[in-house]
């Protein structure tokens, strides 16, 4: 039986995931084993990634340490760090040298990387591992809100446009644009119109798309399914590529995949990403537009059109309404601005 996209995302994952744990400590499986059946695979590669780096700044900073090397590392380590060697580590994280490349983390990175660890050590503290858990001692880094990044509804009109004409495309690009434009247009419109995420965008088959209801199937974060519904742009875009996309015989193992790349094969999220920034730098230079960014697009016209936070949090998958909250607070803001004059206590004479 043929695997699904996501399937084979999560078998490649799993093999990353694999090499990492290799270069951790050889107790450090049994955390990844324990929290599998509770994470996503690209959240354990990132824990692997995170505990990876605080392993190597002990390793470089802890003379004792220094020779040992790190798979061989015993468990009890653990109980030998404190809550000021990780308060150390985070502010080392600032900046570093790693093989001659200077490595930045801004807040948000030091923040995820803690949380890594308090996860890490909160495992082997309940299963009783280990005596001491000196990361919950740590405060969770504060961060500041990020002013949301979105396309303005003139900015999208002159993107979809950008896509279909091509005409400020270099001559090279445009070589390239002829045999693209069409499928181009029906990604960066189906991207605009439903607020999925590019993973899910390049995880389609043409079986999922279903013209009878203007819905399409997607799998979410976590591996759910769920059906989110198109307007008729987005069904003329798609409808047009459909029509190329017959003509086109795909790579063994595509046959199924919606959107395919010039060789034939099923786009990846990294080539939607350069699709979207060469578009998008034709459009605005003040601005660093990412599919991301067309998600959030989608995201504020719908709670503008509709002021409906828990409609979005579910057309955008959030698990968490306050997840969409955060998001979109200054929008919210301006409706409780807009409120006050709603409600008139007297008659106007």
């Amino acid at each position: 039986m043929e695997r699904n996209y996501h399937e084979q995302m999560n078998i490649k994952n799993e093999l990353h995931l694999r090499e990492l744990i290799k270069e951790l400590p050889k107790f450090s499986g049994e955390f990844f084993r324990g929290i599998e059946p509770t994470t996503s695979s690209r959240t354990r590669i990132a824990y692997a990634f995170d505990l990876g780096i605080f392993f190597h700044f002990l390793q470089e900073q802890n003379s004792y340490l220094k020779d040992k090397p790190i798979p061989e590392w015993p468990i009890g380590i653990l109980d030998q760090i404190k809550a000021v060697d990780i308060e150390e580590f985070l502010s080392w994280l600032r900046f570093y040298v790693k093989d001659g490349k200077e490595i930045t983390n801004d807040e948000q990175a030091r923040k995820r990387k803690l949380i890594a660890l308090r996860s890490f050590y909160t495992y082997f503290y309940k299963k009783e591992r280990i005596t001491t858990n000196p990361a919950i001692l740590v405060d969770i880094p504060k961060t500041h809100q990020k002013e949301i990044i979105r396309l303005d509804i003139d900015e999208v009109a002159k993107l979809l446009d950008e896509v279909e004409s091509g005409e400020d495309l270099s001559d090279r690009q445009k070589a390239f644009h002829d045999r693209t434009k069409v499928r181009d247009l029906a990604m960066m419109t189906l991207l605009l119109g439903t607020g999925i995420r590019v993973s899910e965008c390049v995880g389609l088959n043409i079986s999922d798309v279903d013209f009878n209801n203007n819905g399409i199937k997607v799998r979410r974060k976590g591996g759910s399914e769920a059906v989110v519904y198109f307007g008729d742009e987005v069904r003329e875009a798609l409808e047009d590529y459909l029509i190329e996309r017959e003509k086109i015989i795909p790579c063994s193992g595509h046959e199924d995949a919606l959107f395919l790349s010039l060789q034939n094969k099923r786009m990846g999220v990294r080539t939607v990403e350069k699709m979207v920034k060469k578009y998008a730098g034709l459009v605005t230079s003040l601005k660093k537009i990412t599919p991301h960014k067309l998600r959030s697009t989608y995201g504020t016209n719908l709670y503008r059109a509709t002021g409906d936070i828990y409609l979005v949090a579910d057309v955008l998958g959030h698990k968490d309404v306050n997840t969409t909250r955060r998001h979109y607070a200054a929008l919210e803001e301006d409706r409780r601005r807009s409120a006050a004059n709603i409600v008139k206590l007297r008659k106007e004479e």
